[in-house]
């Protein structure tokens, strides 16, 4: 009769024991998404723009409006910058005021970051200025492969 015990003992020995490695195998995830999960807060906010720094607003215009800066990305862009060779289609630095508007054309066959913005393909891009800030971020077409815009009041 011992003998028909302890099957069922060491059963219930082998079941505790792989629920226990199974939970301690959970800690050890959640723990390591919740790293992740910190790290990758970390690294966002060291790409973003400096905390102190008040980033400008931005609203959407209607295509009718004249803009106060104009900028065309070419077709073939994205084909020269594969090549190599340097695009120099807006500045690095962009000086604006509140209450002016800017317009990108992208005649390109593939998508670019200008800044805050990303404009599609064929897409056109047009932004009035709402507010005073700064923002740094990359463009894929200048040189240095950013552009700092800075709102100042109008």
């Amino acid at each position: 009769m011992s003998d028909l015990l302890t099957p069922a003992s060491t059963s219930t020995t082998s079941t505790t024991s792989t629920t226990s490695t199974t939970s301690t195998m959970s800690s050890r995830h959640r723990y390591r998404f919740v790293g992740a999960l910190f790290a990758f807060g970390l690294l966002a906010g060291a790409c973003s723009a400096d905390g102190n720094q008040a980033r400008p607003g931005f609203s959407e215009t209607g295509s009718d409006a004249v803009a106060s800066y104009e900028f065309t990305i070419p077709v073939g862009a994205g084909l020269a910058l594969d090549a190599g060779t340097p695009l120099s289609i807006l500045p690095g630095e962009l000086e604006v005021r509140v209450g002016e508007t800017i317009k990108i054309v992208n005649e390109d066959d593939r998508g670019h970051n200008v800044g805050p913005w990303f404009v599609g393909a064929g897409e056109t891009l047009r932004q009035e200025f709402t507010s005073q800030g700064e923002f740094e971020g990359s463009c894929t077409v200048h040189p240095s492969g950013q552009l700092i815009l800075r709102v100042l009041d109008a």
